[in-house]
């Protein structure tokens, strides 16, 4: 980065980052964890996973709101010598860095069905969603305020996530036609002219 620029990681596009990795595995474990009937019988198993799905959403997706909102309000105009992360770049490093907690959780979401089936797959796959409507979220502020949020890439730390940490001092922001991701952190949709 020449002359004192910065690599800046999209907010919403770290948020969102982990939400399909976690949806998938927890699909994925609580459609193998009905197999089993477990301890407490699929229902009730299936009863709890839908509980707990609601309540992981609903949490993950609140968490740390008013640290986003904090940062955010702050956020300084990126400088035009600062380096803004491909979309594609920004996840792949945060899955790169979570790859072993997801595969623990996996395996763990799977074990939990001898006792509880489907119970722990409903649990990762509300984290999954939680992360979307968080990002979504993200991108509703990105679109009230017309300005893109990034965050610098070394205080994201060696997982490549937490944009919200202790770590993080600032945001920066550019207006929306910046990088390759839309409000939100999803991949921007480029207008096909024939």
């Amino acid at each position: 980065m020449a002359r004192g620029g910065q690599g800046l990681a999209r907010v919403a596009v770290v948020v969102r980052a982990g939400a399909a990795p976690l949806w998938w595995c927890g699909v994925f474990a609580a459609g193998v964890g009905v197999l089993p009937a477990g301890l407490t019988g699929r229902r009730i198993g299936v009863l709890a996973g839908a509980a707990l799905f609601l309540v992981a959403a609903a949490v993950v997706a609140l968490y740390g709101r008013r640290r986003y909102t904090a940062l955010a309000g702050g956020a300084a105009r990126a400088g035009k010598h600062d380096v803004l992360q491909d979309r594609a770049v920004t996840v792949r490093a945060w899955r790169r860095g979570h790859r072993w907690w997801l595969l623990l959780a996996f395996v763990a979401a799977l074990g939990s069905s001898f006792a509880v089936p489907a119970t722990a797959g409903m649990l990762l796959a509300g984290c999954g969603t939680g992360l979307r409507l968080k990002a979504a979220w993200l991108g509703r502020r990105e679109r009230a305020a017309n300005a893109l949020l990034w965050v610098r890439v070394d205080w994201l730390g060696r997982y490549g996530g937490r944009p919200a940490g202790k770590a993080v001092k600032a945001y920066r922001s550019t207006g929306v036609a910046a990088g390759d991701a839309a409000p939100g952190g999803a991949r921007r949709r480029t207008e096909m002219y024939v």
